[in-house]
């Protein structure tokens, strides 16, 4: 399994659907990033996101343009490249949230 920096994995829990952002890639670990909670990282390996029931929604990024909190602000960084950019893949540009491929089992 080939994880880049940028991809946005997802899984579903008891209560929702939680989305991740791949912010460091190394041999041996994956640094995820809440998506809702950018103060919230965490390591995983390759081999674990895929048994644990990770699925790969998106390769473009995900940038968060309304960063309301103080703490959210201080945990965003320059984007790449502009985040109005428009994916005609995605069909959303990179300041719009990915919609799940699955729908939320338990809403």
């Amino acid at each position: 399994m080939k994880v880049q920096i940028g991809e946005i994995y997802g899984k579903q829990t008891s209560a929702k659907f939680v989305m991740y952002n791949v912010i460091k890639v190394t041999p041996l670990l994956v640094t995820l990033q809440n998506i809702d909670n950018p103060l919230s990282l965490f390591e995983i390996t390759t081999q674990k996101l895929a048994s644990s029931g990770y699925i790969r929604l998106s390769q473009t990024p995900f940038i968060d343009l309304e960063a309301t909190t103080p703490k959210r602000r201080q945990a965003t960084k320059k984007p790449t490249r502009c985040p109005l950019t428009f994916d005609f893949l995605e069909e959303r540009a990179d300041s719009q949230r990915p919609a799940p491929i699955h729908q939320d089992l338990f809403a």
